[in-house]
């Protein structure tokens, strides 16, 4: 029961934040999933409907070396930062998906702004 409280809760945020944000052509919009144990994050064209990037922390994309979950998403964000830049991408509008902005989803951020992205 309280799951499922919770899941409305941050539904009910990614639909304020989401409001909000739009991802176009010039400024797509970098969308954050996290689950327990991974952490995921595409680059998306609301306008077409296109993810025109994707990273996860999977151990094909990551690498098998031991880290622990904020270390993994910084390494997603960097990468997803790493594939924008070959896909000619360079500023993003970051999309926290109802999480709150500290821990793995700041991580990732910080990653992603250190591989190159602005937002």
């Amino acid at each position: 029961m309280a799951t499922k409280k919770k899941l409305n809760r941050r539904t009910r945020i990614k639909y304020r934040v989401r409001k909000k944000i739009r991802g176009s052509h010039e400024k797509p919009r970098l969308s954050v999933f996290r689950s327990n144990k991974a952490i995921y994050a595409q680059i998306i064209n609301d306008l077409e409907g296109k993810t025109l990037v994707a990273a996860s922390s999977s151990p094909k994309e990551v690498g098998e070396e031991k880290m622990n979950k904020t270390q993994t998403a910084k390494a997603v964000g960097k990468l997803v930062a790493e594939k924008a830049k070959e896909a000619g991408i360079e500023s993003v509008v970051f999309d926290r998906n109802g999480y709150l902005y500290h821990g793995r989803i700041k991580s990732l951020a910080e990653g992603a702004r250190e591989g190159g992205l602005k937002f």
